[in-house]
């Protein structure tokens, strides 16, 4: 029996390692998705250890001159090799640890934003009627409300962390994923396939999710890793005006400080690791989801 059972396990590790190299050479094939799988690499490090590695404590610790003096404003140096802030802490191990809770809120909230927006459309698409209705109603609301003001009206009443932002981004950001997704499955349940498992007799739940499920998962995946992008954007974008989480550093929170220290026009050592890794991470994102955009929906390379 043993033998009879090592032939399939066999066969699925050789299939799902030739999926994985398929994937491989696809990136490698690709410069741009190549370039941001490097960089998305990097961040998921820095994500992780960048606490751990990070120099000094980014909040206790104040950067001294030989005379003992903090080092407020200060360039580049040996000692801080990312310069100083206005109040004399070290940029790079705020840059460090910073990376952490953007994580945190790009990484939960993406996969949040993805998988409700994911279910919504399936479950709307495939049942129609009273079902597709009430969800869609429910979507437009969402599309009604415009993002940062109800975020910044939700978090004036409730003290910011770092997982009341992701649910707020999640509760928000759902909707466009369920619009795309619901449109594929409209399609998809009229197909013969669909039809036939209708007729032999499986349940409305295996039909969805055994046979149309599969058939939209891919653009549920990249949708996903766009609210991946779109989380990060919102999560710096409520730090820099001030709603977000006090108790972390975050690249967003470093920026609400600069800005608030009035250096923003001097201090280009403290302005540019926060806002280039804001930004080569949300490119990278998109740049890694537009290259299996193409794979997904070859209509737009034409």
């Amino acid at each position: 029996m043993s033998v009879e059972f090592s032939r399939p396990t066999g066969d699925w590790l050789r299939t799902k390692v030739g999926q994985a190299r398929d994937q491989l050479r696809f990136i490698a094939d690709d410069r741009p998705a190549l370039v941001s799988m490097v960089i998305l690499a990097g961040f998921l490090f820095l994500g992780v250890f960048g606490p751990l590695i990070a120099p000094h404590d980014p909040i206790r610790y104040s950067v001294l001159s030989a005379e003992g003096v903090i080092m407020r404003l200060h360039p580049p140096t040996l000692a801080a090799p990312f310069g100083t802030t206005a109040y004399g802490k070290d940029v790079l191990s705020q840059f460090l640890a910073g990376a952490q809770p953007t994580l945190i809120v790009g990484l939960f909230g993406g996969v949040a934003t993805g998988g409700i927006g994911f279910l919504v459309g399936l479950v709307s698409g495939y049942y129609g009627g009273w079902v597709d209705e009430i969800l869609m109603r429910l979507t437009d609301l969402t599309f009604s409300l415009p993002f940062m003001p109800m975020a910044l009206l939700l978090l004036t009443f409730i003290q910011p962390n770092i997982w009341i932002i992701t649910l707020i981004v999640a509760a928000f950001l759902w909707k466009m994923p369920a619009r795309v997704v619901r449109s594929e499955v409209l399609s998809v349940r009229e197909r013969t396939f669909v039809k036939s498992a209708r007729a032999s007799g499986a349940s409305d739940l295996r039909t969805m999710f055994v046979h149309v499920a599969p058939n939209v998962l891919p653009i549920g995946f990249l949708y996903t890793a766009y609210g991946v992008a779109w989380s990060i954007a919102a999560q710096a974008s409520l730090a820099f005006l001030g709603f977000g989480d006090p108790t972390t550093t975050s690249w967003g929170r470093m920026l609400r400080q600069l800005f608030a220290s009035g250096s923003i026009r001097v201090a280009w050592w403290w302005v540019l690791p926060p806002a280039l890794g804001i930004a080569a991470v949300t490119t990278s994102v998109f740049l890694v989801g537009r290259a299996y955009e193409e794979v997904i929906n070859p209509e737009i390379n034409g």
